[in-house]
């Protein structure tokens, strides 16, 4: 059941319900048509709901691939609704009701290459990545949590939807992270604890001056932050602003979520560093294959129950991105004497967006189709807002011409806002390595558009 609907209630109601009945596959509202139609017909999708008061060219992509289109009707009441179709539906049978092995969710993680991963999450990965989540943050039925993070994402998922309820505490689904409403929402439903990325938090603290008077009696118990690294002194500004510890994670979408994490006061917490293993078990290993001694920068490795088995239909990246049983994240990390985990870097191209993982060869794929270039490669850019931006060097045919309202205009067509660079540079020739291959790491300094 492929899910497009805004961020709130009903939203998390649906996708519990069909995580329990079907397989639940939510995904964003703002990708454009052609999104639609590879991620659609990738997930094959039997059904798809959508709010029809929303914008989307989701029903679109679905018509054209023959799928079943249900439209969610709200009613005044949180988290329920009617459901919609003008279509005739096949019954459900009851066997495909809940099951521990059952794939639960389907979600889509961008690799090196332009064609993301499909993730099957089972019922058992989800269940026990939300007790892991609850246990580290000790959760129970006198928490509330202000859910401000996007629901078709698995840290909105699992960190904060499944966590409290299964912890039984109370959820505020908001309409989405709106640094102008955030304040409203602390003091209307007084809640315990929220969870966001870096940029919603530096959005929040930017606006603490004037919601002073509201901050004064803030009920939260702590703040957390994962999803992409949180910088020192921001960590350090939530916590003398708030007056609550701030609990900064690690997470994936293969591992359902939480890798490491943080503690709760009394015990340790180190600024910089994602904490101890909070589920899965860590290992870091070398190019040789073998455990690296503490404090030695190696590739982080993770296996346990929260932690997928396999990707869906993807033989190639099973055996990429296994070893032996272990799960090979990409990421490039290193364990202290204390066994706190400090990420080092991404083996891995992906840009981090603010918590949006984007494949740069996605993008180079969408633009190499202006009949003007010749050649373009995105890359990463170090920003203080998203934590990453992204940046474009493009070459031009000869005798051509092309700016950048150009380029711009043409990935508007066909990639979500979000994917779209920031920055571009026309060269006469991209850099390339001593074999004769454009290496991207790296790129932003040689071409000047970063410090070096």
């Amino acid at each position: 059941v492929a899910i497009v609907l805004p961020n709130g209630p009903d939203l998390g109601m649906l996708f519990l319900a069909s995580a329990c009945f079907a397989t639940a596959a939510p995904l964003n509202p703002s990708y454009s048509k052609n999104e639609f139609l590879f991620f659609l017909k990738d997930l094959g999708a039997r059904l798809l709901v959508v709010d029809p008061s929303i914008r989307s060219s989701a029903s679109l992509a679905a018509q054209e691939l023959s799928i079943p289109v249900i439209h969610l009707l709200k009613n005044d009441k949180a988290g329920e609704f009617r459901l919609k179709t003008d279509t005739k539906l096949l019954a459900v049978p009851n066997k495909l009701s809940h099951h521990e092995g059952k794939t639960a969710l389907l979600l889509h993680t961008s690799g090196t290459t332009s064609t993301p991963k499909l993730v099957p999450l089972t019922a058992s990965n989800l269940m026990q990545s939300a007790q892991n989540i609850g246990s580290t943050l000790q959760l129970s039925a006198k928490d509330i949590c202000l859910n401000i993070m996007p629901l078709f994402h698995i840290h909105g998922l699992v960190a904060v939807f499944l966590s409290s309820i299964l912890f039984q505490g109370r959820l505020i689904c908001s309409p989405g992270f709106n640094a102008l409403t955030f304040f409203k929402l602390l003091k209307e439903y007084t809640p315990s604890w929220f969870s966001g990325v870096p940029t919603m938090h530096q959005a929040i603290l930017q606006r603490a001056e004037k919601n002073q008077e509201i901050i004064k009696f803030n009920s939260l118990r702590f703040i957390r932050s994962s999803s992409a690294a949180l910088p020192a002194p921001v960590l350090e500004d939530l916590e003398n602003t708030f007056k609550c510890p701030v609990i900064e994670a690690y997470g994936m979408t293969e591992a359902s979520h939480q890798i490491a994490s943080n503690q709760l006061p009394p015990q340790i917490r180190k600024s910089g560093i994602v904490g101890v293993a909070a589920g899965p078990e860590i290992r870091i290993i070398g190019d040789d294959g073998n455990d690296l001694p503490i404090n030695c920068v190696g590739e982080i490795l993770i296996r346990g129950k929260n932690v997928i088995k396999n990707y869906s239909n993807n033989p190639e990246a099973d055996r990429n991105s296994f070893y032996n049983d272990w799960f090979r994240t990409g990421d490039l990390g290193a364990l202290d004497q204390d066994g706190y985990l400090k990420i080092c870097g991404r083996i891995k191209e992906i840009i981090n967006k603010g918590g949006e993982k984007i494949s740069p060869k996605e993008i180079d794929d969408i633009l190499q189709e202006i009949s003007a270039i010749n050649q373009v490669v995105c890359f990463g850019i170090s920003d203080n807002k998203y934590g990453e931006e992204i940046g474009c060097a493009i070459v031009l045919k000869d005798g051509t011409r092309l700016d950048e309202q150009e380029v711009i205009a043409h990935a508007s067509k066909y990639l979500a806002k979000f994917k779209i660079p920031k920055k571009f540079v026309f060269l006469d020739e991209i850099p390339k390595g001593a074999t004769g291959k454009i290496q991207r790491i790296g790129l932003a300094k040689k071409i000047g558009l970063e410090n070096a």
